[in-house]
């Protein structure tokens, strides 16, 4: 299958400095790539790329097969098969009907035709009551559903979203939720969200990007982003905390044993004996107890608590093992266990629970 849009090499340079670099991605209708990273990652300048807003310092952008990079009249033809959501929404001195109508008639689209796709947009972001009301008396929540409806309706190939719950209540922000996986299941139009909610991003994304200092990371699935991140800035990005550099020294199929500071850790790869690794323990994969319990996790160190840090409902940990771990638990079990700092504890975690990465 073609994909609808793709990235080739785009890099882009404001005033010498390099604000992207050799960004490579491609999205199929129905996909939904959530992008995720820091601030000033370069988020929203691949996106205005992307929609065609700004042309790139180099690289290619491909829209249906069609190279649309540096081409006029091409790029205003395929901007017309885009649509973009701003992180505030923009609602015009109108009612609803007539703020979601507004595209349609500047393509001078016929009334009866107008009005079957005003009221289908209407009624899948949940504003079918709402037609005649004016669209500035709306809360924000509700105004963003009126931005979605209004790209909507001109049944983009593909739209962008900048931050779109940004500023929502939570309820707001699980109805924009809604609305997008009902996009994403009638399989027409593709999705490009820049979010800074990492979990919003595993709730609604099929794929996720991570873009860092202008490149992307990496691209994969939920699990592949979080469970098995290509390298340590993804890593620690994600908030894999415990990541430990050792040297696999022995192996029995797949199960290894690494030795980290001369401590042995057993963990799940495909990597060979000898090479120099990361291990990756997410801090919520560590089973904390005070006594040393019978258990199926294959590594159990015995450590001191060198330090508790409070978070509201949960407790970090950070311990001592002869190798530095950092666990999290909820403060109601910290209490129960009365941990304190220097308390003799047992760190536990799964050999399926690590992910293993090359060292360069």
């Amino acid at each position: 299958m073609v994909p609808i849009i793709e990235a080739i090499n785009l890099s882009q340079i404001y005033e010498k400095k390099q604000v992207l670099k050799d960004v490579n991605l491609q999205l199929e209708r129905g996909d939904m790539l959530a992008l995720i990273g820091p601030n000033g990652a370069g988020k929203t300048t691949l996106l205005r790329l992307l929609d065609l807003l700004e042309k790139p310092s180099s690289g290619r952008i491909i829209f249906d097969g069609n190279d649309v990079t540096a081409s006029g009249r091409s790029r205003l033809k395929a901007r017309r098969r885009m649509a973009f959501i701003h992180q505030k929404p923009i609602v015009f001195n109108l009612n609803v009907y007539n703020n979601v109508a507004c595209g349609l008639r500047f393509r001078h689209e016929n009334k009866r035709l107008i009005k079957e796709k005003v009221e289908h947009v209407l009624e899948l972001v949940g504003m079918s009551d709402y037609h005649k009301r004016d669209a500035r008396t709306l809360s924000g929540g509700e105004m963003q559903r009126v931005a979605i409806a209004r790209a909507l309706v001109t049944e983009p190939a593909v739209l962008f979203l900048d931050e779109p719950t940004a500023n929502l209540d939570p309820t707001s922000v699980s109805k924009v939720e809604e609305i997008l996986a009902r996009i994403i299941s009638e399989d027409k139009t593709a999705l490009l969200m820049v979010t800074h909610d990492m979990a919003q991003g595993q709730r609604v994304a099929r794929k996720i990007g991570v873009l860092v200092k202008g490149e992307i990371l990496q691209i994969g699935s939920p699990n592949d982003i979080f469970l098995a991140p290509a390298s340590t800035r993804v890593a620690e990005f994600v908030g894999v905390e415990n990541i430990l550099p050792g040297m696999i020294a022995s192996k029995e199929n797949e199960l290894a044993t690494v030795d980290v500071n001369g401590m042995k850790i057993q963990a799940i790869t495909d990597l060979a004996p000898r090479e120099n690794v990361y291990v990756m323990i997410r801090p919520e994969d560590i089973t904390i107890t005070r006594a040393r319990e019978n258990t199926s996790a294959r590594n159990n160190f015995e450590g001191r608590i060198t330090r508790i840090i409070p978070l509201g409902p949960l407790t970090r940990i950070e311990i001592d093992c002869g190798i530095p771990l950092l666990g999290v638990i909820t403060t109601r079990s910290a209490g129960e266990m009365a941990l304190a700092v220097d308390s003799k504890i047992y760190a536990s975690f799964k050999a399926t629970a690590i992910h293993v990465i090359k060292r360069l």
